[in-house]
């Protein structure tokens, strides 16, 4: 293990998150709030901690190799979110515990969008806008995470695209250079940021809040500058705004990319994953909107269209934003509700979830075992569109499946041994692990009931379903310490 390597590394995102802390200060300066000061002394702290890191091992240069990647990558989310805590911990007006400043910033960061927090709309405007930056950086950070770091290290939802799936995507980088494409995909990323928080604007928010919801809107995070989310607009034109940046904001940002380099988005069409996700989202709507009809939760057709399909594109993409207080809502549909999210968004998107890859991967294997009922002899490969997946691939998949519903089972017997419910500790669970956020019973209005010791246990769900469970439990296994 190169420690002089990963400590390095480690210093120099700490140094370059600190800058991260300076613009709330300019928010806090145009709306005249004092809170400028926590932000300074937490920009003060983390730099002078990463300079400390940083100083003595300035001068390495030895190369980063496999281990040390995994090392970085847990690291870089953790201590992240660890300092990203500072200014909610340190501001008068939260004063919140040090569990809850990390659940908070943990959750940003994460993209999960689950809080601790109420009144929000009494909140400085740059604590506000502070929480909503940190689910910003944390979505661009999965992106570039998920296609450029990753699939050098040999993990993550885009290493599946190596078995030659077909598609515009047929390699693990869409540049020759890592660089290169860290830098298309922040230009795709800032451009949507950018059209989201026009549509907003257009539709009627304040440039405040058109700029908050944008970042989490595209991040997939749900976080919101008001206690009713989106609710609080009451504006149908504002929710269908939301409805078509979530959906866009699940898709493979790869796709996008390959949109915006060759003017064209057939490609779209011939990605399996892609008409997967659509089909998902479709059904689901159909079903959620079925559901509020016959059980006549709304007085008007437009509203319970434009409420159910909302929340089952809200939800299934894991983004987590809410018109409607939808855990009361009648029958099943609650429930399916949050098992979509299960299923979550694309690889290679700012969703959570499993992602839908791995989910038609494992319906597609289901299949092919049910054929060998039949016809036990038969070769029948697995097959992407007119391409057939590699067994490994199909290997991975199912492990990584193994791993989630034993990880899922740990986490949900620690939650009720905290003494929550079945319903509560079940969807926390669903709602960290699959970076939701909202979840039903006594978590569908937030997380600021919980014990310390399941919020800890949440925060550890954030962590593992943002690195895709694999990541974080390598760390773990003897053979990674192993020389």
């Amino acid at each position: 293990m190169n420690w002089t390597v990963v400590q390095r590394i480690l210093g120099m995102l700490l140094m370059i998150f600190s800058v991260t802390m300076l613009p709330p200060v300019i928010i806090a300066m145009i709306f005249d709030e004092p809170s400028w000061l926590f932000f300074v002394e937490a920009f003060g702290l983390t730099l002078a901690a990463g300079l400390i890191i940083w100083l003595p091992v300035h001068r390495s240069r030895k190369e980063l190799r496999l281990r040390d990647g995994f090392l970085v990558v847990a690291a870089f989310w953790t201590v992240l979110g660890t300092f990203g805590a500072a200014p909610l911990y340190f501001a008068d007006s939260l004063t919140l515990t040090l569990t809850d400043a990390i659940f908070e910033s943990m959750s940003g960061l994460t993209t999960t969008g689950a809080t601790i927090l109420t009144g929000l709309d009494d909140l400085p405007r740059s604590i506000l806008y502070y929480r909503q930056q940190l689910q910003w950086l944390g979505g661009m950070g999965i992106i570039v995470l998920a296609v450029a770091v990753l699939p050098m290290l040999g993990v993550g939802g885009m290493q599946l695209y190596r078995a030659e799936t077909p598609g515009p995507v047929k390699d693990t980088k869409l540049t020759p250079r890592i660089t290169e494409t860290a830098k298309a995909l922040w230009y795709v990323y800032l451009a949507f940021t950018i059209a989201c928080a026009a549509c907003y604007m257009a539709a009627g928010m304040g440039w405040f809040d058109a700029l908050c919801h944008a970042f989490s809107t595209v991040a997939i995070g749900g976080f919101s500058t008001h206690d009713l989310s989106i609710g609080y607009f009451e504006s149908t034109a504002i929710d269908l705004v939301a409805i078509v940046f979530m959906f866009a904001a699940g898709i493979n940002f790869s796709l996008h990319f390959f949109a915006w380099r060759y003017v064209s988005i057939r490609h779209y069409a011939q990605d399996p994953e892609f008409r997967a996700y659509f089909v998902i989202l479709l059904a689901l709507s159909v079903l959620v909107v079925g559901g509020l009809i016959r059980h006549a939760t709304y007085d008007s057709t437009g509203a319970t269209l434009v409420n159910g399909v909302f929340q089952a594109v809200s939800i299934a993409t894991t983004t987590g934003f809410t018109t409607a207080n939808y855990a009361a809502w009648p029958a099943a549909v609650p429930v399916m509700l949050l098992f979509a999210s299960f299923i979550g968004g694309c690889a290679g998107s700012t969703a959570g979830g499993i992602k839908v890859i791995r989910c038609l991967l494992i319906y597609k294997q289901g299949v092919r075992e049910i054929a060998r009922l039949v016809h036990p002899s038969a070769e029948i490969p697995v097959k992407l569109g007119s391409k057939a997946v590699q067994p490994r691939v199909v290997d991975a998949v199912w492990g990584f499946f193994s791993i989630y519903v034993v990880v899922f089972a740990i986490m949900l017997i620690t939650m009720m041994a905290t003494g929550l419910d079945q319903v509560t500790a079940f969807s926390a669970v669903a709602a960290t692990i699959n970076n939701l956020g909202p979840g039903l019973g006594e978590v569908a209005s937030g997380f600021m009931t919980l014990p310390d010791p399941a919020k800890w246990v949440a925060i550890a769900g954030m962590l593992l379903g943002r690195l895709e469970i694999f990541t974080l439990l390598v760390l773990i296994t003897p053979t990674f310490w192993r020389h």
